[in-house]
């Protein structure tokens, strides 16, 4: 049963409200994770609490339970001489920003002329997530990777 210290291994797929595949497990196998220790959405670990191998799951995780509401303050218009050591800028690139509170990451979201328009608020920011999915694997963490606070593959 998933309970903190075990180590879950389970397959999914996670959907906005119109049915859209934003992720999932897919070709890249089941997702591995050590319950309890704060690497999974707090509200998607909540919903695996308990649950028992091949037990399926579902869950929607609110905006406000994963990574907030969209921020409209966070997107920014700057020059393209703020990118002088960048041979081409493209809509989809990742950039980290310095500023006052900290690094903020932010994906270019649109070119017009030298203007660049920057958006600092996660990709998901503002979506619903709706997860399903099925545990594959449960079983004790080992002390070291406890004590990593990460699953040792291998």
């Amino acid at each position: 049963m998933i309970k903190k210290n075990k180590v879950v291994s389970f397959d999914y797929e996670v959907k906005d409200n119109t049915g859209k595949i934003i992720d999932g497990s897919g070709e890249n196998g089941p997702l591995v994770y050590i319950h309890g220790n704060a690497s999974l959405l707090p509200a998607l670990e909540s919903a695996l609490e308990g649950k028992n191998l091949e037990e399926t799951f579902s869950v929607v995780v609110l905006p406000e339970q994963a990574y907030g509401q969209r921020n409209e303050e966070l997107l920014q218009v700057v020059d393209r001489s703020v990118f002088e050591d960048i041979d081409e800028v493209k809509e989809g690139m990742v950039f980290n920003a310095q500023q006052a509170e900290g690094e903020l990451q932010v994906t270019v979201i649109g070119i017009e002329g030298n203007n660049i328009t920057l958006d600092g608020n996660h990709p998901l920011a503002g979506i619903t997530l709706n997860f399903e999915g099925v545990v594959r694997d449960v079983r004790d963490a080992t002390p070291e990777e406890i004590k990593r606070g990460d699953v040792i593959k291998g």
